[in-house]
């Protein structure tokens, strides 16, 4: 595909990292985010590190009227920050739901709607939403994360039917449980109890997501929209 200018929210470790990486070694202009100063490791000249707040509304356009002013308007956008506070739900506090659905569907909308005009003006773009495998199944402890990743999957849909005439896609990705920093506190026998209900059994890996966006926003996948893909060793079917 063209070299494009790619925006990815979160890609200071795991997936958004692996992805960050992969987009600049294949020559793409990378902008990794992250609510935390960060730099990338890797020294490539194509991977600018932004440190944002994605659920602050005045810091989203703080940030893309600065990208304006350096030529630096992505056509691709990756919607992949993403917290978790889990929690029964008797015992889920007020602040435990409204920061997870801040984070991982409000920073999605408020992302999407500051970017989306340049892609309509240009008649393309790409939205990649990375949901979870517990907004398609549910997972018990994580209602406010089950509730906010199953949002992206109505986010997308709806805003697929939009703008799919003026040559935008929009997908979601679905992750099941892949080797993070968000699934590093299991141990061993925790590991082995997920790893047994994955027909291929084993726990997926940051390339395996990467590698399927990178279809995504590529050409041959410009017949895709409005689609929720898993990537979850074959965990969940439906």
């Amino acid at each position: 595909m063209n070299k494009e200018i790619i925006f990815i929210s979160g890609a200071s470790r795991g997936i958004g990292l692996s992805m960050a990486n992969y987009f600049a070694d294949a020559g793409h202009i990378v902008i990794g985010t992250s609510r935390n100063n960060f730099k990338f490791e890797n020294n490539s000249a194509n991977l600018i590190p932004i440190k944002l707040d994605i659920t602050c509304r005045d810091s989203v356009k703080n940030c893309i009227d600065s990208l304006k002013e350096k030529n630096l308007i992505p056509s691709i956008l990756i919607n992949n920050a993403g917290i978790t506070s889990d929690q029964l739900f008797l015992r889920m506090k007020d602040e435990d739901w409204d920061a997870v659905v801040s984070t991982n569907l409000t920073g999605t909308f408020n992302l999407s709607k500051a970017l989306i005009k340049n892609m309509l003006k240009n008649k393309f773009g790409r939205i990649i939403n990375i949901s979870s495998v517990s907004g398609l199944m549910g997972n018990p402890g994580q209602v406010n994360y089950s509730s906010a990743k199953a949002g992206l999957s109505g986010f997308t849909k709806s805003l697929a039917k939009e703008v799919g005439s003026r040559g935008i896609t929009v997908n979601s990705v679905a992750p099941g449980f892949i080797e993070t920093d968000m699934t590093s506190f299991l141990d061993c026998d925790a590991k082995n109890e997920i790893v047994k209900d994955i027909p291929l059994k084993r726990m997926g890996s940051t390339t395996d997501v990467t590698l399927l966006v990178a279809f995504l926003i590529s050409q041959e996948a410009s017949y895709i929209t409005g689609q929720t893909i898993s990537v979850d060793g074959g965990l969940y079917m439906y």
